[in-house]
């Protein structure tokens, strides 16, 4: 009680200033000189955000669309994850993210409602998306994976090839059968529903 009487009466004693208040910032006199604006814009400060904050985009607000080095229809090994060796063909793939569809693989399983009276449910396997890191161009006739190279033939057209076997990726047989095989696939897919 004691204690408390005289901390009582030193509060009491002490004489605050109005330019000093508790909470409030002291103003100390600046040891530097005056700031002078400069005509030109202010420096921007730029924060990297997290990947899962908000995607990067351009000025007119769509997202960046990455460059991969594989495309529909070309024959993949992977080469990270649970199905690390498998081999495969890329169905779809998604550039905002860099990640890709491949067939058969990465499969994960999925349970869906029934969506009439009657109807059961249903748990279905469905193929997840991969990172383009994680997949490297397949040869099949030398069973190797390789990195991919890009170089211009003699009549001037700009070719991908796998750098191992020197294989040429990109011709017009491949792109033909990948459309082919996409027009039947659309077309089972319009008289199945």
């Amino acid at each position: 009680m004691a204690a408390m009487a005289a901390l009582q009466s030193s509060m009491a004693t002490l004489s605050l200033s109005s330019n000093s208040f508790f909470g409030q910032r002291l103003s100390l006199p600046s040891l530097s000189p005056p700031q002078v604006k400069s005509p030109e814009k202010p420096c921007l400060i730029v924060v990297k955000l997290k990947r899962w904050e908000r995607k990067e985009c351009k000025e007119n607000s769509l997202p960046v669309l990455h460059k991969m080095h594989v495309k529909v229809g070309d024959t993949i090994q992977v080469i990270a994850g649970d199905d690390k060796g498998k081999i495969g063909e890329i169905t779809k793939i998604f550039r905002h993210n860099s990640t890709v569809i491949v067939k058969e693989i990465n499969l994960k399983t999925k349970h869906v409602k029934s969506r009439e009276e009657g109807e059961p449910g249903q748990i279905i396997k469905i193929e997840a998306p991969i990172h383009s890191s994680s997949v490297m161009l397949y040869s099949k006739e030398k069973n190797i994976a390789s990195r991919v190279g890009h170089k211009v033939l003699d009549d001037g057209k700009k070719v991908r090839y796998l750098i191992k076997t020197g294989e040429i990726i990109d011709n017009a047989e491949n792109w033909k059968k990948v459309k082919e095989e996409s027009k039947k696939t659309e077309v089972a897919a319009t008289t199945a529903s």
